[in-house]
């Protein structure tokens, strides 16, 4: 009388054992952001690399007036700084929203900002991270479209999404 289980069966068994739990893990728990922080600070060093110069400077003095406006009431000396770290901008060419001829649609109105916060310990440590994609839609007259004024609107968005997230 043969066996009911071939040799075949049993390594199958043994592989499909030891494959039970790929692709199965359990996902780790991110680290929960800190709630208070002793310090702001806006990095566009990115956004300088890519040629903004003066402008990048305007994004980040936004940031950091939202920040420290938005943020007011987590200051604790004894908390990580929160740094911000934008690395990339978009405007859009279509500042009316793209309503296109007779208001049948003509493209995308919206602007973007890209980035990610950090909690920075005492010794530089990076505590946490939080990457974060802001886009808002843009109702401007093509005519007067005043970058400089949807820039400053964009790191205000971006700023009062993170205070919602952290």
């Amino acid at each position: 009388m043969m066996s009911p289980f071939s040799r075949r069966s049993i390594l199958k068994a043994i592989a499909c054992a030891g494959l039970a739990g790929a692709g199965f893990s359990v996902p780790a728990r991110a680290q929960a952001f800190p709630q208070a922080f002793s310090s702001f600070s806006v990095d566009v060093s990115a956004l300088k690399d890519k040629g903004l110069g003066p402008f990048a400077d305007l994004v980040g003095a936004a940031a950091l007036d939202e920040l420290r406006r938005s943020f007011a009431d987590r200051v604790d000396p004894r908390g990580p700084r929160l740094v911000l770290v934008l690395t990339s901008v978009t405007m859009t060419a279509f500042p009316d929203g793209g309503v296109g001829y007779k208001g049948r649609g003509g493209g995308s109105g919206h602007d973007a900002l890209e980035g990610q916060a950090l909690a920075v310990g005492r010794r530089g440590e990076v505590l946490a991270a939080h990457p974060m994609l802001a886009v808002r839609d843009v109702n401007t007259s093509p005519l007067t479209p005043d970058e400089q004024g949807r820039a400053v609107m964009i790191a205000q968005h971006y700023v009062r999404w993170l205070r919602r997230e952290i």
